[in-house]
């Protein structure tokens, strides 16, 4: 019943389908076998390993290869890979908001490893700008 009022139905589906086939896998000792673990995964490590060799004036490309797992697959599938926030959620299996949260956290960590300056609007104190 949680699932039908959950929202999206189909990817609600497809995490129960993708956690009980984990599991029984990782019961059997088998490797996994959704699209997050095959080609996608290669071509993020591959990404991940090309990053880490390329020089950059900035350091863009070594600071992108530093980042943590789940943050360095949605912003390699959304920025680099120029996939929709939606196929990024399906591919790495999570809700479409989390993925916008491990995309603002990815590039907040990159502004602060580049020390960019940090040009998010701050709410205005009372008094100010008037």
């Amino acid at each position: 019943m949680e699932l039908l009022s959950a929202g999206n139905l189909e990817q609600g589906a497809w995490a129960i389908v993708r956690r009980a086939v984990h599991d029984r896998l990782e019961l059997e000792g088998r490797a996994p076998a959704f699209v997050i673990n095959g080609p996608i995964t290669q071509a993020l490590a591959a990404t991940r390993d090309k990053l880490q060799k390329m020089e950059s004036t900035s350091g863009l490309y070594e600071a992108i290869a530093e980042l943590p797992n789940r943050q360095f697959e949605v912003i390699v599938l959304r920025y680099l890979l120029g996939y929709p926030t939606a196929k990024v959620a399906w591919f790495v299996g999570i809700d479409e908001r989390t993925v916008g949260h491990h995309l603002r956290r990815g590039k907040e960590r990159l502004r602060i490893k580049l020390g960019l300056p940090d040009d998010r609007k701050k709410p205005k104190k009372k008094g100010e700008g008037t």
